[in-house]
């Protein structure tokens, strides 16, 4: 029997979910259901708050009202990865593929940080929140990672716990396979900081190096845009230090 059911629809409530339970949906979702998958009064879905697991539900319309009528319980509440994903804020678009991809990877947190070579300095974290849900819902993903509010890089410098392995991104790195920098990095707890598109300034790096429990990580011989090297850095830090193993 397959771990997890790829085809049912799947979606996010605040609400605690327990056997029994009727969990009124919002317009919004009222409307996915009804209007974009095309779903009836009697139908099922999959549903999850982030806290209490994964539940079969059957869909109960009620004159003005949708709600979700909570079954039995598909997958008990998994402990979440932990994983830290670190970067300087993106234009809309590109920070929201990047999101999507890393809730899909496994991460636990992310925390925007403010360089001096930034080029965006506010976040829209409702929006932000929109994209992890999205993503939660679309890959059987049941634990929500944090989101924080942007700091300034030396503020999460300052304020980091040195004993999370912090792997960062840096095109001028000695080590040029990145494998070869991983070896030998602690496995957990692990963040991955990627910096703007400028790259980082001279006074960042240096104070980057002066960190513990750190590893300056290459992407290879090629120029990477941050959302395509948030990917492949996240990508390698799971295969070699992370759950991918």
């Amino acid at each position: 029997m397959p771990r997890y059911d790829y085809r049912s629809p799947r979606l996010y409530v605040e609400a605690p979910l327990e056997a029994g339970a009727v969990v009124p949906l919002e317009r919004a979702q009222a409307h996915y259901l009804a209007n974009v998958l095309r779903l009836q009064s009697g139908d099922r879905v999959l549903a999850f708050n982030g806290r209490d697991g994964e539940w079969h539900t059957t869909i109960a319309a009620q004159r003005r009202t949708v709600a979700l009528i909570i079954g039995n319980e598909a997958r008990a509440q998994s402990p979440p990865a932990d994983l830290h994903y670190v970067f300087a804020p993106l234009k809309s678009a590109r920070l929201d593929y990047v999101v999507q991809k890393a809730v899909e990877m496994g991460v636990s947190l992310l925390q925007p940080v403010l360089t001096r070579h930034g080029q965006i300095t506010r976040v829209n974290d409702e929006r932000m929140r929109a994209n992890v849900i999205a993503a939660a819902e679309q890959c059987g993903i049941l634990s929500l990672p944090d989101i924080k509010p942007p700091i300034t890089f030396i503020q999460y410098l300052t304020g980091r716990d040195p004993a999370r392995c912090l792997v960062f991104c840096d095109e001028d790195a000695e080590v040029t396979n990145p494998l070869a920098a991983l070896a030998g990095a602690p496995r957990r707890p692990l963040a991955v900081l990627i910096g703007p598109e400028g790259g980082f300034a001279d006074e960042e790096r240096a104070a980057l190096l002066k960190q513990l429990n750190v590893v300056r990580l290459s992407l290879g011989p090629r120029i990477l845009r941050a959302d395509t090297a948030a990917v492949a850095a996240i990508a390698l830090v799971q295969a070699a230090l992370g759950d991918w193993r």
